[in-house]
């Protein structure tokens, strides 16, 4: 198969490379890919992100990158330009997402709005691994970033989670891996269908 120009990027917000958060991605990536779209899954859990301190350099300098230029942010953002979609995905943490999504998401947003909207009408869907609960919070918060930067955000079957604690316990969810399947087909029926 042929890949098209279209492409979506991944983020795997877990300090596990390998676990189940990655797991959960690459089902919904999966599922691009058969439609011929490109793919990329970039590993941020566990690295040394800093969070936004509100220096507005942003809104001066409007050279699409934040000023913390010492971590891997600016290198996301731009995959997240490029990309015609946008996964975040992150374990669940105390009801919410990982510190390195919620970085990704509140310096790349503001890059975003300060820059003139360069995500407007992407394609973004949050994916979250969770143990028992706390899953649709973790959810929230990463929606919360296409909801404010123009996108259009992507649903599935169920809300966009997989339930498992060690690493490959998702592999037994069967309905949250339908779900990534799901997710993935729609974010490809959408991305498809979307004229330049």
């Amino acid at each position: 198969m042929t890949l098209s120009k279209k492409y979506v990027v991944a983020f795997n917000a877990s300090p596990r490379k390998d676990g189940n958060t990655a797991t959960l991605i690459r089902y919904a990536l999966n599922k691009i890919e058969e439609q011929g779209i490109r793919t990329e899954l970039v590993h941020i859990g566990g690295k040394q992100i800093h969070g936004c301190i509100a220096c507005m350099k942003c809104f001066e300098n409007q050279d699409r990158h934040c000023a913390l230029a010492k971590d891997l942010v600016n290198d996301c953002i731009d995959r997240m330009v490029e990309a015609d979609g946008i996964i975040i995905g992150s374990p669940t943490y105390f009801s919410d997402i990982t510190p390195e999504a919620k970085a990704l998401i509140d310096r790349a947003g503001f890059v975003a709005i300060a820059n003139g909207g360069l995500f407007s009408r992407k394609v973004g869907a949050g994916i979250a691994a969770v143990r028992r609960a706390g899953a649709v919070a973790a959810l929230d918060s990463i929606n919360h970033l296409f909801g404010i930067c123009d996108m259009f955000t992507a649903g599935s079957t169920y809300w966009n989670l997989g339930i498992g604690f060690e690493p490959g316990d998702v592999e037994k969810d069967a309905e949250g891996i339908k779900t990534m399947e799901r997710l993935g087909e729609n974010m490809a029926w959408f991305i498809t269908r979307v004229q330049d």
